[in-house]
């Protein structure tokens, strides 16, 4: 029997590049849902030409759109057997979406992150404080929970029980390592998946600006410490 997948796509301002990612995206897939948080451009039209369910979320955060993403699906009839988390920059391979559930169809995996590896990222496709922070934040992990994950990335495919299990909390740009470390802390298993990550279409939102990049990074090491120590 086909495992039933839902994405979810956080958006803001993608115009550009939201066709392609929903384009690319295989057709095993269910529902592809674009979350619109408060783009000023066509993303929305864009997006619903190209098949998508599309939601809006005026309260501005990469979390507080996934959350949109998620109260939506909890509400259908049809509920999934596996969530995909995808952004909507066209950064991630979108057809790659197949390697990122195998182990969870294949081997009952619960939680399965794309990891973006030096050898298949394009030139200049992650910053250096991109770089940086995803190696830190990995060490720590790895240091306070004896994680084996390198990479934060955004591409992720969870089971739909275990996804809300883990009674997500973060609004903004924390959510990856949320989800992260509660899957660590549950016990789950999880695996990663070397996947190609190229230069996004348009301008980042967290490491194209300063502001993005340091906020960004304090999120994330809030909830590593606040892991760190909670018994």
């Amino acid at each position: 029997m086909k495992p039933i997948i839902y994405v979810i796509i956080p958006a803001y301002n993608e115009e550009a590049s939201i066709g392609h990612v929903i384009k690319d995206i295989p057709e095993i897939v269910s529902e592809v849902i674009v979350v619109n948080n408060n783009s000023t451009d066509s993303t929305v039209p864009v997006s619903k030409e190209a098949g998508a369910t599309v939601l809006s979320e005026t309260k501005k955060g990469y979390g507080h759109a996934c959350l949109k993403g998620m109260a939506y699906v909890e509400k259908l009839d049809l509920q999934p057997d596996i969530i995909v988390f995808l952004d909507g920059d066209y950064s991630d391979y979108p057809e790659e979406l197949t390697k990122i559930i195998a182990p969870i169809i294949e081997d009952n995996i619960d939680f399965v992150v794309g990891a973006r590896r030096s050898t298949l990222r394009e030139n200049g496709s992650m910053t250096k404080p991109q770089i940086f922070g995803n190696w830190l934040a990995t060490s720590l992990m790895k240091l306070f929970f004896k994680s084996t994950f390198t990479d934060l990335g955004p591409f992720r495919a969870i089971k739909y029980d275990k996804l809300l299990d883990l009674k997500m909390e973060d609004k903004t740009y924390g959510w990856t390592v949320e989800m992260q470390l509660k899957a660590i802390k549950r016990k789950f298993t999880y695996k990663e998946i070397p996947v190609n990550y190229r230069n996004r279409i348009g301008v980042s939102k967290v490491s194209g600006t300063l502001k993005g990049a340091i906020f960004a990074g304090v999120k994330i090491l809030f909830w590593i410490f606040k892991y760190s120590f909670k018994k």
